[in-house]
């Protein structure tokens, strides 16, 4: 299901994929590795803004490993549409020691909803 949101000649760069995935089947294989055991993770998005051809946006996120304390991520997606399909998909993170408290007072309801969602934001 996942890969449905992205165009079959995908180009994915995270901080653990320096030189970048290109298409379905490299970006399938890192996302089964990924997330195949995640810890309990919970984003909070905390502002999405449209560009000429794709979104931005910015998120927090609470890793929270059974017996260990919480880590917390900053992070920034950079996505380039074409039609509804994601062509350019690049992630940027950095720990963080907490959480800013506006986060923490208005966070969202824990969620394992990895992908985009279909609708384009309005900016």
């Amino acid at each position: 299901m996942l890969l449905t949101f992205y165009h079959p000649q995908i180009v994915y760069m995270d901080p653990q994929t320096v030189t970048g995935l290109k298409g379905h089947r490299a970006l399938a294989d890192y996302l089964t590795g990924l997330f195949a055991t995640p810890p309990p993770m919970r984003y909070d998005p905390d502002e999405v803004w449209a560009t000429h051809d794709g979104y931005c946006g910015r998120w927090y996120c609470t890793i929270s490993p059974p017996g260990a304390d919480e880590s917390f991520l900053r992070g920034f997606d950079l996505v380039v549409l074409e039609g509804e399909q994601i062509t350019l998909n690049e992630v940027y993170v950095h720990p963080l020691d907490a959480l800013p408290r506006e986060c923490r007072q208005t966070s969202v309801a824990p969620s394992r909803s990895w992908g985009p969602t279909r609708s384009r934001p309005n900016g």
